[in-house]
């Protein structure tokens, strides 16, 4: 086994993002195509493509597009697009730090674009995409060896929502550690927590998982707590949003009643996080920005009403668990735990 994905969460070609269609699976397999920078905009804010790694690419394709087709020939009108295309996008999903570090890099080659004539400028920007792209596929790979080491031949090993291929460029963030654990020979099981309202642990883990062969298994989100307790799992490994400068992580809501439950346990709770979703000018995860989804989520399920009409609805799309219950956090530069205020900055201080 390779560890390798057998699909294409995005890709871009010749003024053209196709995406595969989150929303459609596990029953179809569709790639959508995008021309310009408010489609890419609506399938964030719409969820055809989620996960805040794979977001943050998406916005990047989503200004090149918009450079790509500028209808300006002078500078400062191509500029003023492109702009306007970069602040359109910023506005799709606020609790993913991914897609303000993506997007402030095309401002970045933008600006150091000034000086180019437009079709150049514009060239600079895709390969800048392209660039963010192909780093982040090979940032999961680092996140996978770095990871791989903590999972024992044989290990059970529980996640929450989908951290895998479909929510990066490819590989995964906590499934790429287990991909990388499994292309090292070891035996690995995974237990896929359902994650309501959106099912992406039901739909989407389980799916890339079994379609790559790797053993899962489907629980619904309250057996979480009992699965631990009696050690049905040996670790959790989930990925994040956000990691804040003190260690606590915004992810997919649910993940703190998990990580609640893991330390009840004494089992390890593990985050895996690219570097990019690190945000040291956030202090901790007070100062994180949760984003409130369409009660249609909740009350809906397969267009069939399961809540009773006119009862409000909750539908906070993340939580944040506090640093105090995360065993490390993998990362593309190594391994950081408590205390992880340290770690993070001194990991930082290293990369400059």
């Amino acid at each position: 086994m390779t560890g390798k994905s057998s699909f294409t969460t995005i890709e871009y070609n010749d003024g053209v993002v196709t995406m595969l269609d989150q929303r459609r699976l596990p029953h179809e397999e569709i790639y959508n195509h995008y021309n310009c920078a408010e489609e890419v905009a609506d399938a964030i804010t719409t969820m055809v493509i989620r996960g805040a790694p794979a977001i943050g690419v998406a916005a990047a394709y989503g200004i090149a597009l918009a450079a790509r087709h500028s209808t300006c020939t002078k500078p400062d009108g191509f500029r003023q697009q492109v702009e306007s295309a970069a602040v359109l996008l910023s506005g799709t999903r606020p609790t993913a730090v991914n897609l303000f570090w993506a997007i402030d890099r095309m401002r970045n080659a933008l600006a150091r674009s000034a000086a180019l004539p437009v079709q150049a400028a514009a060239n600079a920007l895709i390969e800048e995409a392209r660039a963010i792209h192909a780093e982040d596929l090979e940032l999961c790979h680092r996140i996978g060896a770095f990871g791989q080491t903590l999972i024992p031949d044989g290990a059970t090993v529980l996640t929450h929502c989908n951290a895998g291929a479909l929510a990066t460029a490819g590989h995964g963030t906590a499934l790429g550690v287990i991909r990388s654990a499994v292309a090292a020979g070891k035996r690995v099981r995974v237990i896929a927590d359902e994650t309501r309202p959106f099912l992406q642990g039901a739909r989407l883990t389980a799916w890339e998982l079994s379609r790559d062969g790797i053993e899962v298994s489907v629980a619904v989100d309250g057996a979480a707590a009992w699965l631990l307790k009696n050690r049905r799992a040996d670790l959790v490994i989930v990925g994040t949003d956000r990691v804040a400068a003190n260690g606590d992580v915004a992810n997919k809501i649910g993940t703190y009643g998990v990580a609640l439950s893991a330390h009840a346990a004494g089992v390890p709770f593990y985050v895996a996080a690219p570097w990019s979703t690190i945000d040291l000018q956030t202090a901790n995860g007070n100062d994180i920005i949760i984003e409130e989804r369409p009660s249609s989520e909740v009350t809906h399920v397969l267009g069939q009403r399961i809540v009773p009409e006119g009862v409000p609805v909750l539908n906070p799309a993340f939580d944040v668990t506090p640093h105090t219950l995360i065993t490390a956090l993998i990362t593309d530069r190594g391994l950081v735990s408590a205390p992880f205020d340290e770690g993070l900055r001194a990991m930082a201080m290293m990369a400059q």
